[in-house]
């Protein structure tokens, strides 16, 4: 079976079992951007718990969040974990939307996916997986997004070595798969399911996941 009909039958496995993912779950691209520097190094249930306490106060807006003092931020943001180096990291990417496009999320959301690409990577504390996250979910620009999950499940499914790097892997979705944001949303989100739920770091769940006999 060649790659990208591998690839291809792994989605119709893991599509078939759970459906559709409705991710990112967020009710505008601004809460989409915090979420996606929330997500660094913490579950989703922590993040959920900090954007809820965003939603509470009025805060999950450009213009509130950059009028509000970093130090007041971090404490609201709490639940997500190391949460003064989020909130200086939120500040940075707001600081470059104001700086970039005088505060316009929508125009600078609404670069070419290089460009964007290129001054998301420029904010201190914004990695590919965070950059791409918002090119993908926020922006809506076809970029594959990379995580922990997927290089775990596609190792041991014998699709890449362990020393493959995050643009190796990524490419080798982009370069197998149509450009399709839709398609895109949709996979990664459920190899997070799968990854979470049955592919774990220790004691996989391998009888169980769908996956069993790719």
């Amino acid at each position: 079976m060649r790659t990208a009909e591998r690839l291809q039958h792994i989605y119709d496995r893991m599509f078939e079992r759970f459906g559709p993912q409705h991710w990112w779950p967020a009710e505008t691209p601004f809460e989409v951007m915090v979420g996606a520097v929330l997500t660094q190094n913490t579950s989703w249930r922590n993040v959920e718990r900090a954007i809820t306490n965003l939603r509470e106060v009025g805060l999950l807006s450009f213009e509130a969040m950059a009028a509000l003092p970093t130090g007041l931020l971090a404490e609201y943001i709490r639940p997500a974990g190391y949460y003064n180096v989020k909130a200086r990291r939120l500040g940075n990417l707001l600081s470059s939307i104001k700086e970039q496009h005088n505060g316009d999320l929508a125009g600078y959301l609404g670069q070419p996916l290089s460009a964007l690409r290129e001054q998301l990577l420029a904010v201190k504390g914004i990695g590919p997986e965070t950059a791409d996250s918002i090119l993908l979910y926020a922006a809506s620009h076809p970029v594959f997004v990379v995580d922990a999950y997927t290089h775990r499940i596609l190792c041991r499914h014998d699709l890449i070595d362990e020393e493959c790097g995050y643009h190796e892997l990524q490419d080798l979705f982009m370069d197998h798969l149509p450009a399709d944001t839709r398609l895109y949303n949709e996979y990664h989100a459920l190899l997070v399911r799968v990854g979470s739920r049955f592919c774990k770091k220790k004691g996989p769940d391998c009888e169980q996941c769908p996956l069993q006999g790719v």
